[in-house]
């Protein structure tokens, strides 16, 4: 298992399922913990457990089954009151605190403040949580990738994706999933000399090989190697005009089409 410090917390994952990451952000100080898209309640319970740790708080992003699965029972395990952060308009059940047109949440135990991000796209109301220089963005910004359109369209994807990308070049990127290799591989078919994806990749391939997490990545990389936050630029437009054959500059058509070609990949 790996870790990293942002800032003043830490960040640590929680393994769930085949491939999520259940994220728990801790200070040194406190015994107190936050988890962010709890699917499974188990592995968090046997974490807090065997690290003699107190739940205080849920951030929740969207309402997908393997983001939200184990919150009913962490609720029920904890002793005291628990703040469930989430977006109010996915029908999430036990949330208490709903994020509707916030653009800020105290985290009143750990003392923090997380800035909202809507995200519409892969869900309608899929939000993230900006930390200092952490992020919790879900399903919607992988590393190399994105989330598929379940509900939303290109437009609003496309303009989700652009307000993170917008975010300090150093902002780590904790997202919900460990696709990354997948999403590279994917990415070197859409720009095959671009050298940042080739080195990247390698990178990865030897963390996964060591059983490391490829996560948390950053903007400043994700912008250099990851075609959705790429799709202004001429190797990415051009792999795309020649995959469909058409013509095309616009970067919302680019990006949807993009996304078309993932999904069938």
């Amino acid at each position: 298992m790996t870790m990293s410090t942002a800032s003043t917390f830490t960040v640590t994952p929680i393994s769930a399922f085949d491939d999520n990451y259940i994220w728990v952000i801790s200070t040194p100080h406190s015994s107190l913990v936050y988890v962010v898209d709890p699917g499974d309640a188990n592995v968090v319970i046997e974490y807090l457990q065997a690290n003699k740790l107190t739940l205080a708080g849920i951030l929740i992003t969207h309402h997908h089954h393997d983001h939200t699965g184990g919150v009913s029972a962490l609720i029920d395990h904890s002793p005291t009151q628990i703040e469930v952060f989430g977006p109010s308009n996915e029908n999430i059940a036990n949330i208490s605190h709903p994020i509707t047109e916030q653009t800020h949440v105290e985290l009143q135990a750990l003392g923090l403040t997380a800035a909202i991000f809507y995200l519409p796209g892969h869900t309608l109301g899929h939000i993230a949580y900006h930390i200092q220089d952490a992020l919790f963005c879900g399903d919607t910004l992988f590393s190399g990738g994105c989330g598929r359109l379940f509900e939303g369209n290109p437009s609003q994807l496309y303009h989700s994706l652009q307000s993170l990308a917008n975010l300090p070049s150093n902002t780590r990127v904790y997202c919900a999933h460990e696709y990354t290799l997948a999403n590279l591989k994917f990415a070197m078919k859409v720009e095959p000399d671009n050298a940042a994806l080739i080195n990247y990749y390698k990178h990865c391939q030897t963390l996964r090989a060591n059983s490391q997490a490829t996560l948390p990545s950053n903007i400043k990389t994700e912008l250099e190697i990851n075609p959705f936050l790429r799709c202004h630029t001429p190797d990415v437009i051009n792999a795309i005009n020649l995959h469909f054959t058409q013509e095309t500059k616009d970067v919302v058509t680019t990006l949807g089409l993009l996304r078309q070609w993932k999904d069938k990949a």
